[in-house]
Parts: C-alpha cells; sequence; structure tokens
C-alpha cells in the first residue's frame, strides 16, 4: 500500500510556526497588532519566559506569515493582505480558500437556505444598491430582512447570471428564512468576520471577505463583454488598485474614478495638489461617496434620523428602510432627468 501523500514544509518549519498556523486559522484575520500578541505567546511558551508583543517586530511577523503562507499553498490555501477601508488603512491578513468560490465554502457551516439567503444579500449590496447615481453596497436592517424570502422568477439579474436552462433552480426547494433567523444569521455572519455592521446600522462586507471574494465579485458582478459600458459594479481604488466599497467617487455620474479615504492625501499629494478627476477632470469636490455615506451624508436622512429620534419612535416612513427611502428618490430624480432631457 502507498504511503499517502503528504505536503511539503518550507525549510525550518518547526513548532512554532504550526502554532502560528493553528492560531492564525482559528483566528480567519489578523493585523499587526494582533499578530505580535500572538507571536509574542508562541515564543513565550516555548522559552519559557514572557515576551513583549511590542518587541515583535514588523519582520518577524511578515517571517512567521511567509512561511504559513509556503506551508498552505500546495493545499490550495493562501494567505493574503488588504488595507482596512474604515480603520485608517490598518493592514489585515486573511487566511482564505484560493479555489473555491464563497458560496460553497459558506455551505459548510450554514444550511442551504442560510447560503441562499446570503446570495441574496450580495446581489442586494452589488446589483440592486449598487448602481451609477448611487453606489452603496451596503444594506440595512429593513433591507436585510425584506430578502428573507426568494422573489417569484429568477432571484438574480446580474450581468453574468446563466441562462436559466443552464442555471441550477433554487426558488423550488428555498423556502426561505424567518425575520428571526435572518437576524441570526446576520448576527453569525459579523462574528464570523464575514460581514460589518455600521453605527448607523448598516451591513457591508469586511475586509476578510473583500480578500476572499475578491474574484468572485468581479466574475459575478462585472460585465466583461464588448457591448459592456465603461461603468461596472465593482470598481478599484485610482490609488492603491483595491476594490472600493467605501470611499469617494468622481461627481461626474458617468465617470468611473474611484478613491479610498485612506488613499486620497497621497494621491492628491503625487499630483501636486491639482484636485481634479484624472479621467475626466472634473472638480473633485470630496463630497460624493461610495458605500453607506451615499445614504447618511444626505440631508434627507439627517433630517429624516433627526424626527425618529425626537419622537422616539424610529418609525421609517410607513415601514419602508432608510435605504429604500433614498433609493426611490433617487430613481425619480433620474427620472426627471429622462424627461428633461428628451424635452
Amino acid at each position: 500500500m502507498e504511503d499517502e501523500w503528504e505536503p511539503p514544509v518550507p525549510a525550518g518549519y518547526n513548532d512554532a510556526n504550526r502554532a502560528f498556523l493553528q492560531g492564525f486559522m482559528a483566528r480567519g484575520t489578523l493585523t499587526f497588532p494582533q499578530g505580535q500578541k500572538l507571536v509574542a505567546a508562541i515564543l513565550a511558551a516555548a522559552n519559557g519566559e514572557p515576551v513583549d508583543p511590542e518587541s515583535i517586530s514588523q519582520d518577524a511577523f511578515a517571517n512567521f506569515v511567509r512561511t504559513a503562507r509556503e506551508a498552505v499553498e500546495p493545499l490550495d490555501y493562501d494567505i493574503r493582505s488588504s488595507r482596512d477601508q474604515l480603520r485608517n488603512g490598518e493592514r489585515v491578513w486573511a487566511f482564505i480558500n484560493a479555489h473555491s468560490d464563497p458560496p460553497t465554502q459558506m455551505a459548510t457551516t450554514h444550511t442551504a437556505e442560510e447560503v441562499a439567503y446570503i446570495k441574496r444579500l450580495m446581489d442586494l449590496m452589488f446589483d440592486e444598491y449598487n448602481t451609477v447615481r448611487m453606489e452603496v453596497m451596503a444594506v440595512d436592517e429593513g433591507q436585510a430582512l425584506k430578502a428573507s424570502r426568494p422573489k417569484k422568477g429568477r432571484e438574480s439579474q446580474h450581468p453574468n447570471d446563466q441562462d436559466e436552462e443552464d442555471q441550477p433552480s433554487t426558488t423550488t426547494s428555498d423556502r426561505g428564512l424567518k425575520h428571526s433567523e435572518v437576524l441570526s444569521l446576520l448576527s453569525s455572519l459579523v462574528a464570523e468576520g464575514w460581514l460589518e455592521k455600521s453605527r448607523a446600522g448598516f451591513y457591508s462586507l469586511s475586509p476578510r471577505s473583500l480578500i476572499e471574494m475578491w474574484s468572485w465579485l468581479v466574475a459575478t458582478y462585472n460585465d466583461d463583454s464588448e457591448s459592456a459600458k465603461d461603468w461596472q459594479r465593482i470598481k478599484f481604488c485610482e490609488s492603491c488598485k483595491e476594490i472600493v466599497t467605501h470611499g469617494q467617487r468622481c461627481s461626474e455620474m458617468d465617470c468611473t474614478v474611484r478613491l479610498h479615504d485612506i488613499c486620497q492625501d497621497r494621491y492628491w499629494r503625487t499630483r501636486r495638489g491639482e484636485k481634479k478627476c484624472p479621467k475626466c477632470e472634473t472638480e473633485w469636490t470630496g463630497d460624493h461617496f461610495v458605500g453607506e455615506r451615499a445614504i447618511t451624508a444626505r440631508k434627507g436622512y439627517q433630517r429624516g434620523r433627526g424626527r425618529a429620534i425626537g419622537n422616539g419612535s424610529g418609525s421609517r416612513n410607513g415601514g419602508r428602510s432608510d435605504l429604500e427611502e433614498t433609493v426611490a428618490a433617487q430613481q425619480e430624480a433620474a427620472d426627471e432627468d429622462e424627461d428633461m432631457e428628451e424635452a
């Protein structure tokens, strides 16, 4: 009987490296401060004396990450990093499955109905609430609950859908989720590090999700056909070239230039302070946003929130969520613009 295949290990791979990899896998993501604590704890256990986490250098941490990556690559896993769009650009390292799409991965820990709901949630974020006029890429609780059950007919209308006869049917078997189940699932996804919930109550993809879903998001929601317009649903920062789900956009609606908040200062310095869009040369005002601020920065939203707080009701315009109200207003404005152009 042939010996079972064992993956090769990097030269010098030892118990400290194994402990680091196990700790990394258990957490899913690591920032440098978290990595310092993990490495310090491992070295303290190995040496039998305390180690100050602050004594762990960037190079020492990078060596542990590099060795762990070499160890998992033959097993179709990887370790990649990205900057956190919301936390001063802090770099985040994520342990990811390199060759399996996210819905397949989530199917190992969630039911079929939960996975179907997660897909509907992604479609809301990156299709329905990610348009030329308003790139929110987040949903509030009201919208998350309204997606609890599949719509009649096809669930998704994003550009890269397969033909209906080639696509597996989920609408007949997917009974959907109760509202209590949706809320429980959302909490689990936040705890697992797939979603983040903001102070304003919006759910969006976490840095870990953006790292792991990068290729899947582009393949699913961007249209690579020759007939596709310049505007795409998944866009990248003009400075760092990473996905933008929270940042700034050019004030010209059809322009595709985007910047992370954390990248803009450095970017404008390289252009000697000239704040004009590098593509269409429109003045860059800094008050056109990508992410939940496309909603929350609007005066109508702020007035509405103030009224809700003032009367203590927390009601949302007859049951419609803040997101729905703002998108509806945007659609009305778009229709008015079209009518004026036709006139």
